[in-house]
């Protein structure tokens, strides 16, 4: 059984369709990417796998059950997500952003437990900031503040992470540096890992698998060799692309050549 399955899923903004029968499955321990341009549906589709929107119709199975029967707190516990964004305008330290991360197991306003603690400390260890944890996040840079956001995630011992453009504000040695943590808790720990992006390149680098949204469906999916086709990213992006091999990491990338039908 895959952790998360969609069948048919539909989702509207005023009457009109952002997603429109997406088909798709998620397999244990993989990281996939979910591409697309733009105004795609990319974010809808991934809020609406966290239950923080509700299709119009079709289903979300997690482990089987229908998402919708499932109260989200306990949805919490099995799936964590780093937003798009990660200001933060209140004084919070990075202890207090990461303990965020143990609500779903919390008692209103109940204090931390032993093993509360053990995990958060963990969490901070686990992405660097151990030195940093009594810092005030308003302090940091974009880089940090990722890192923030994926302990706070981290912290809710999830199975599965969700990812929106997590590399939209990073620069590109930030960029690395949070992926590379990620790709390295998914194969080191089995956490299925989701990410969204418009981001051909990256999503080539980190991913074991690929689904291109078009159309507001699921135009493809499978491996990079199947999916990042020349064909397939002009009809997506209208760029001229081809998937490759990094000479130096050995891993594959996409080296783009620019618009679809320029010379």
């Amino acid at each position: 059984m895959n952790p998360i399955e969609v069948h048919g899923l539909k989702y509207s903004y005023n009457r009109r369709f952002v997603l429109d029968g997406v088909e798709l499955e998620v397999k244990e321990g993989e990281v996939l990417g979910i591409l697309g341009p733009n105004g795609c549906g990319k974010t809808t589709l991934l809020r609406n796998l966290n239950k923080n929107l509700s299709p119009d119709d079709g289903c979300i199975l997690l482990d089987g059950t229908d998402l919708e029967d499932i109260v989200k707190k306990d949805v919490a516990k099995t799936i964590a997500v780093v937003p798009q964004t990660n200001e933060i305008s209140f004084s919070f330290t990075v202890r207090d952003i990461v303990s965020m991360g143990r609500m779903p197991f919390q008692k209103l306003m109940g204090p931390e437990t032993r093993e509360d603690e053990e995990i958060i400390d963990n969490a901070i260890e686990r992405v660097g900031l151990a030195p940093l944890k009594d810092r005030y996040i308003s302090t940091m840079s974009g880089g940090e503040r990722q890192r923030v956001m994926i302990a706070r995630a981290l912290a809710q011992t999830p199975r599965i992470l969700l990812m929106d453009e997590p590399t939209l504000h990073l620069d590109i040695s930030t960029q690395f540096e949070a992926l590379d943590l990620v790709h390295k808790l998914s194969k080191e720990e089995h956490l299925t890992v989701v990410i969204v992006s418009h981001d051909l390149p990256m999503v080539a680098r980190y991913c074991d698998r690929v689904a291109m949204i078009h159309d507001h469906k699921v135009f493809c999916c499978g491996t990079l060799d199947e999916v990042l086709t020349p064909d397939n990213m002009r009809i997506v992006f209208n760029v001229d692309g081809e998937l490759g091999v990094d000479s130096k990491t050995g891993r594959k990338t996409v080296y783009l050549h620019g618009v679809a039908g320029s010379s």
